[in-house]
């Protein structure tokens, strides 16, 4: 097998190596990565965890999960459309969240449009979904970082006016949230994704 690609855990599972780095990536990969994630408040939240992640690592932001539910009012987009701007300075001197001002201000303004969007949030973001015959990749290398339905998405999100969600942003989530399945074709999550 080429570099990057699955490898058994301590478990005795065989899994993407990504997932088997820190206990937390192994739950997280064997639970939740690759499968299909519905309903809009639900994916407002993968879409505003993955603008958080921008530059960052994603254990980074997984471990802080709980602090961004809770600062956040649950990811419930009716909630987080009301914040204003007694709410960012809050989220600015909240230490279980990444404290980015134009990241928190991103995450409120996206809590609006997908307060007003057309058919949801769940509508927009599905109609995007991968092939899913698409060849399973054998090895990290042959993961893409972008595809054309990444960029197609990025840029109907923009056309809505979400923030922070380019094209390999828009990827990140597409994978997370089960549209796609890029756990390697010996990794035992494989083919779990349902939608």
């Amino acid at each position: 097998m080429s570099a990057g690609g699955a490898v058994v855990g301590p478990d005795g599972l065989r899994r993407c190596a990504w997932g088997d780095s820190a206990d937390d990536y192994r739950v997280y990969h064997d639970t939740e990565w690759g499968r299909p994630v519905h309903g809009d408040d639900a994916l407002f939240e993968r879409v505003c965890l993955e603008a958080f992640q921008s530059g960052l690592s994603w254990i980074t932001i997984l471990r802080r999960r709980e602090g961004f539910r809770s600062a956040f009012a649950g990811f419930e987009i009716a909630k987080v459309a009301e914040f204003g701007a007694d709410d960012v300075e809050r989220l600015l001197g909240d230490t279980g969240i990444i404290r980015n001002r134009a990241k928190i201000e991103a995450a409120i303004a996206n809590a609006r449009v997908a307060r007003d969007l057309d058919g949801g949030l769940d509508t927009l973001i599905w109609q995007f979904a991968g092939d899913p015959d698409r060849p399973a990749p054998r090895s990290l290398d042959e993961v893409p970082a972008v595809t054309p339905e990444s960029t197609a998405l990025a840029k109907a999100l923009k056309k809505a006016g979400f923030r922070f969600v380019g094209p390999t942003t828009a990827y990140a989530l597409m994978q997370a949230c089960g549209l796609v399945d890029d756990h390697l074709a010996d990794c035992h999550a494989r083919g779990l994704r349902q939608v």
